[in-house]
C-alpha cells in the first residue's frame, strides 16, 4: 500500500492538475470568441498551462510507479509514461518554472515598501505611472501590468503576496471583467478593485456580484485612489479566516 503522505500529494497533485486542464479549455474558449485577436497570446497561455500538465501527470505517474516497483522489490528505473514538450519549443522547464516563482523577475516600484504589493493593470502609461506614484509615495509596493495577459501572468507568480489589485475595464483584447474571471478562476478570493470612466453599470453590478471588492471611478485623485486601497484592505483583513 502507497504510504499516507504519498496518498496526500496524489490527491493534491491530481487536483492541480484538473484545475491547469479546466484553464486549458477556458483559454481554447477565449481564443475560439476571439478571431481578429492576436492569437499568439492565447497560444503562449494554453502552452504553460499544458507544459505544466503533462510534467505534473508525469510526475505523479514517475511517484506511484516507484512507490511501487520498490513495494515489489524491483529498481526503480522506468520509461516514463507521458510524452513531455521539450523547453527547446520555448516552453519552460521545471527549473526554469520554480525560478521564476520570485518577484524580482518583475519591476516593482518600491520593492522595500513597508505596504502591501498592488498590481495596477492599466494600458495607458500616465494613469499606470500616477497610481503607481500615489501607491509607492504610501508606502506600497507596485507592479504594473500593461493588458490582461500580463496580469495573469503576475498574480499566477505572485499571487500569494499581492494584497489588492487595481483593474482598468478597457483593456486590450481582454476587457476587465474577462481578466477578474480568469483570476478568480486562478483564486476565488481574489481581492480587485476596478477602475473605469466608462464601465457599463450591468458589468459593474455583476462583477460585484462576483465578488469585486470596489470601484475607483476615472479620473480619481490621491485621495480617493487610497482611500479605496485603505477600506479594501482593511476589510479583507477583518474577514475571518476560513
Amino acid at each position: 500500500m502507497l504510504e499516507q503522505d504519498d496518498l496526500k500529494w496524489i490527491a493534491t497533485t491530481s487536483t492541480e492538475l484538473n484545475s491547469t486542464l479546466e484553464q486549458v479549455a477556458r483559454y481554447a474558449d477565449l481564443a475560439r470568441r476571439q478571431p481578429g485577436a492576436p492569437e499568439n497570446e492565447y497560444i503562449q497561455l494554453l502552452s504553460e498551462r499544458v507544459e505544466y500538465a503533462a510534467r505534473s501527470a508525469q510526475e505523479l505517474f514517475d511517484r506511484v510507479t516507484a512507490r511501487i516497483l520498490e513495494r515489489s522489490g524491483k529498481r526503480t528505473s522506468m520509461t516514463p509514461g507521458f510524452a513531455m514538450p521539450s523547453p527547446a519549443a520555448g516552453l519552460p522547464g521545471k527549473e526554469a518554472t520554480e525560478s521564476a516563482n520570485n518577484s524580482s523577475e518583475f519591476k516593482v516600484k518600491n520593492p522595500n515598501g513597508a505596504g502591501e504589493y498592488i498590481l495596477v493593470v492599466d494600458d495607458e502609461p500616465e494613469i499606470a505611472d500616477l497610481a503607481s506614484e500615489m501607491l509607492a509615495d504610501e508606502g506600497y509596493k507596485v507592479i504594473i501590468a500593461r493588458d490582461g495577459f500580463e496580469a495573469l501572468k503576475v498574480y499566477r507568480k505572485m499571487g500569494q503576496e499581492i494584497g489588492l489589485i487595481i483593474l482598468d475595464f478597457f483593456l486590450p483584447v481582454m476587457d476587465g471583467d474577462a481578466v477578474f474571471e480568469e483570476l478568480k478562476a486562478v483564486n476565488p478570493s481574489v481581492r480587485v478593485v476596478l477602475s473605469s470612466g466608462f464601465a457599463e453599470q450591468n458589468k459593474i453590478g455583476a462583477m460585484l456580484a462576483q465578488g469585486l471588492r470596489g470601484f475607483i471611478p476615472k479620473p480619481y485623485t490621491r485621495e480617493k485612489l487610497l482611500a479605496q486601497v485603505r477600506t479594501t484592505l482593511e476589510a479583507a483583513a477583518q474577514r475571518p479566516s476560513r
